[in-house]
């Protein structure tokens, strides 16, 4: 890979992290993100949602971070 390919690749990695570490601190209103408007009240999330959500961010942002790596060196 140049140099080239390589900034691209951070260009485009950073606003996934952004997503997914906002996912991590902020699980329910990821989870509602977009579907607000189904709901005549805000909607109970349980906790195993909660618990699920920030599991898949971390587990994202590790897996992203070792693909980043190994595309890079």
């Amino acid at each position: 890979m140049d140099i080239a390919d390589i900034y691209l690749l951070i260009v485009f990695s950073v606003p996934i992290y952004v997503l997914l570490i906002l996912t991590y601190f902020y699980p329910e209103e990821s989870m509602l993100f977009g579907r607000r408007w189904m709901f005549k009240e805000e909607p109970e999330i349980s906790e195993g949602a909660i618990r699920y959500t920030k599991i898949a961010a971390i587990v994202s942002l590790v897996v992203l971070t070792i693909v980043l790596v190994t595309n890079i060196f």
